[in-house]
This record gives structure tokens, C-alpha cells and sequence, in this order.
């Protein structure tokens, strides 16, 4: 598959989240960003999470909702990962969908 000039991917409507071609991406991310491969185990912290969403949405982190009954970190998969920019800042980002492991 080409890669158009501009770095992004095609089929991106308007509204929707373009993603950015991985070598542009890891060229703006710098050097010190890694990613884990796909399939791997994370950690991931619901309480870190809140805070980077109220943080993003300039709110307090008591008006962002909270789920008390999750613990404090969960043992996921890494099951899938795409890679943006913001359109407005440049700012590169990476979603990642995560399933959780059954212990």
C-alpha cells in the first residue's frame, strides 16, 4: 500500500480521526516513545486514565465519571493500536484497544 504525501491514511471522513502514517508518527514522537507490539500484556490504571481525560478536557477530575468498583489496575491484552495527530495542535497520539485477562 502507498502512503499519500501528507502522512495520513484515507477514507477518513470528515469528523473522523485520521490516522498517521507509523514512520511519521515515530518521527514526531521522538526517539524515547515505544510502543508495545500488539498482543502484549499491559497494565492499565483507570484512575491515570480519568485524570489524562480530565486533563484533556481541561475539567476537574471529580466532574469526569469514576468506576469505584474497578480495581486499581487491570492486566490486559493489547489488541489493537492506531496511531493520530491532532489536526488542530500536530500532536501525535496512539489508541489502543485493550481486552482484559482473566486471572
Amino acid at each position: 500500500m502507498k502512503v499519500p504525501s501528507n502522512g495520513f491514511s484515507p477514507g477518513a471522513g470528515e469528523g473522523e480521526k485520521k490516522t498517521i502514517n507509523s514512520e511519521l508518527w515515530h518521527a514526531c514522537a521522538g526517539p524515547l516513545v515505544s510502543l508495545p507490539p500488539v498482543g502484549s500484556l499491559v497494565v492499565y490504571f483507570p484512575q491515570g486514565h480519568s485524570e489524562q481525560v480530565a486533563a484533556s478536557m481541561q475539567k476537574e477530575t471529580t466532574c469526569v465519571p469514576s468506576y469505584p468498583n474497578l480495581p486499581s489496575k487491570l492486566i490486559c491484552m493489547l489488541h489493537n493500536v492506531t496511531l493520530h495527530a491532532d489536526l488542530e495542535t500536530d500532536e501525535v497520539y496512539a489508541q489502543m484497544t485493550l481486552r482484559p485477562v482473566s486471572k
